[in-house]
């Protein structure tokens, strides 16, 4: 298709909620500051790793760079200044797992029950030249040079990330990781926002106050932008613990690939999305997020690493899978469903990778 139209438009200020006064159980996340990259990496990889297993793959990331005002702006502008048609133009198709364009609220029944999930989510591919089809959306038209900067910002995020993950592994090659998640080629990449839109108590009482039910992530690494409404919670060991804000900051999490990819070494990290406290609940809000998922290019398969062989960790992968296609089947697995059912101990397998479904 031609190459889109596009114009900047001048967007609202972001009036960020106020956080909650209520004393909730944090779990103690570690925070790495991003700002030692240049100079001092290796070090900067020993803390993620100290991060990384003290919570099971979920950690802070502080000076990333990122100006995180203009991310919520945009946000914001989705939500509440584009209509229900111009939103659903380019709508996401869990039928064959491709998971860019837009789902609205309401659309699946929770756990056998009368209520409705209550997320409405925006998935934005690439800015490489590969996407227009799903970039043809009015917003995208008039944000595009916003949102391609957004993209490519957080792009430069998880490529710091990834050189450190393979620091941590001890592999040879620092780009190993790097090498299979290119912005330039194709991947289920996305920049997303999703609102969560509030239930009666009620409602809430019926599905125990879940707004999403415990999951692993699919692909690669997660990146959050400074959620202050609280509500999400991590699984460590049997407990349930809040995650706390961080400030100016990013909150990270290990998916599935990553997980495959160092032998079970790095967690995937099981978590969920509960009603937020009485003084936050029926605040927006509104996330912003990028995930960061392995592509047609990348081969699956448990990295060569010194390390994961001391532990007993390597094995030969046989038959490595190919990134898109795994990510693609778990979204349908996940999303392609008349209903969101709890689950307990169901496992999802592509080739010789397996992950473990419902934790609730």
């Amino acid at each position: 298709m031609p190459p889109i139209a596009t114009t900047n438009t001048e967007l609202k200020p972001w009036v960020a909620p106020v956080e909650t006064s209520y004393q909730l159980d944090y779990a103690d996340l570690v925070t790495i500051d991003l700002s030692k990259f240049g100079h001092n990496r290796h070090q900067l990889a020993d803390d993620l790793h100290n991060a990384i297993k003290k919570n099971g793959g979920f950690f802070g990331v502080i000076n990333s760079g990122i100006e995180q005002t203009e991310i919520f702006q945009l946000g914001q502008s989705f939500f509440n200044d584009y209509s229900l048609e111009s939103k659903s133009k380019v709508p996401v198709n869990f039928e064959t797992g491709n998971y860019f364009g837009y789902k609205s609220k309401g659309n699946k029944y929770l756990f056998g029950t009368d209520v409705k999930e209550n997320s409405e989510i925006f998935n934005i591919a690439k800015f490489n030249g590969l996407n227009d089809e799903f970039h043809d959306l009015d917003f995208v038209h008039n944000n595009y040079d916003q949102l391609s900067k957004v993209s490519h910002e957080c792009f430069d995020i998880v490529r710091k990330l990834l050189i450190l993950f393979a620091i941590i592994l001890e592999l040879d090659d620092e780009l190993y990781f790097v090498n299979r998640h290119k912005y330039e080629d194709p991947s289920d990449d996305q920049l997303r926002y999703m609102k969560y839109h509030p239930r009666t108590p009620e409602d809430d009482s019926k599905v125990d106050n879940i707004w999403a039910r415990a999951h692993t992530d699919f692909g690669t690494l997660t990146l959050l932008f400074n959620q202050l409404v609280v509500g999400l919670q991590i699984k460590l060991g049997d407990q349930w613990k809040y995650v706390r804000p961080v400030k100016d900051g990013i909150v990270c999490n290990v998916g599935d690939t990553l997980n495959f990819w160092s032998g079970g070494y790095f967690e995937s990290t099981i978590h969920r999305v509960v009603r937020p406290p009485p003084d936050q609940v029926n605040k927006p809000r509104i996330g912003a997020f990028y995930f960061l998922r392995p592509g047609d290019k990348a081969l699956i398969e448990v990295a060569h690493s010194p390390l994961l062989k001391r532990l007993g960790l390597y094995r030969e992968t046989k038959e490595p899978i190919i990134g898109t296609d795994y990510v693609r089947k778990r979204v349908v697995d996940y999303h392609n469903r008349p209903t969101y059912e709890k689950q307990s101990n169901v496992k999802f397998k592509v080739g010789e990778f397996e992950i473990t479904d419902g934790f609730d």
